[in-house]
């Protein structure tokens, strides 16, 4: 790729530009092939003024690349795994010192299948992205919820009960499926609980049992939700009638030392078959 001298940037229209700060200073030009390659392998040496600029300018060169043919897979999950890594145990969405301490119970989701989405909606996918999160949002503030974190595709949520979690979990699930979609998609939000005493620091909760609850919910499928025996156990006797939580099996899940029991919420309104786990396989009790 040629190098884009000043005069050739400077009769080039704003558009051909993934990203323009508040200054007014373009950066990461896609206005021809070469340069959309070049930005997608760039993207990430770029500081961006906040994350709803870096979002935008994301959105952006993703639609060119779509524009000249290029399927920027290595981009796309890097720049997941970068959220992913940044949001990690934050509580940026909530005041940590509003949140409840002891044991809580924690519910951990994600859209299956969001990079696909994404590279077929471009910028589009904000909106339906919006939308996921308004009915999360909605199904967790009925049940006495608080929410934790928001950050790509995923989202984090807290309850003083395991039983209010499994609620909102289900009320999310049937609202998620009654929806369409853009272009017929289909879009299944996965959705791990795990119940437990995290440590609550001046970000948010920290320690084993969100570990624990991350890896439940990516041990599951789109439209599944998933517990752990420990929220089992905290529900003993409280569910009505009509909700059932259906073993799994023993499984070892990545990080967390003891091989943990896994139960399938079931009940009126949820799809009931699903993929063994993705735990890479039941342990012998």
């Amino acid at each position: 790729m040629s190098r884009l001298d000043s005069g050739k940037r400077a009769n080039l229209p704003d558009s051909a530009f993934a990203y323009i700060d508040s200054r007014g200073r373009r950066r990461l030009p896609i206005h021809d092939e070469s340069h959309v390659r070049n930005a997608l392998a760039r993207f990430g040496q770029v500081s961006f003024e906040n994350d709803e600029a870096r979002e935008r300018a994301r959105l952006r060169v993703l639609q060119a690349a779509k524009k000249y043919g290029i399927v920027p897979v290595g981009f796309i999950t890097s720049q997941l795994q970068a959220e992913r890594a940044y949001a990690e145990l934050r509580a940026t969405a909530t005041d940590a010192a509003t949140l409840p301490t002891g044991f809580v119970t924690l519910l951990m989701t994600d859209i299956e299948g969001s990079t696909t989405i994404l590279d077929r909606l471009g910028e589009r996918y904000r909106d339906l992205l919006n939308d996921v999160r308004g009915i999360l949002r909605d199904g967790v503030k009925r049940c006495g919820g608080t929410e934790i974190d928001a950050r790509a595709d995923e989202f984090f949520a807290v309850f003083e009960t395991a039983v209010n979690a499994i609620h909102a979990a289900i009320a999310v699930q049937r609202a998620l499926s009654e929806r369409s979609w853009p272009d017929d998609l289909k879009v299944c939000v996965r959705m791990g609980i795990h119940s437990g005493e995290p440590t609550l620091t001046d970000v948010g909760y920290i320690g084993m049992p969100v570990h624990a609850a991350a890896r439940v919910c990516s041990a599951g499928h789109g439209g599944q939700i998933i517990v752990s025996g420990q929220t089992r156990e905290a529900t003993a006797g409280m569910l009505p009638n009509g909700i059932v939580l259906r073993t799994l099996g023993l499984h070892r899940l990545r990080g967390v030392p003891d091989a943990q029991e896994l139960f399938q919420v079931e009940a009126p309104g949820l799809r009931s078959t699903f993929p063994p786990p993705n735990t890479g396989g039941r342990v012998s009790p």
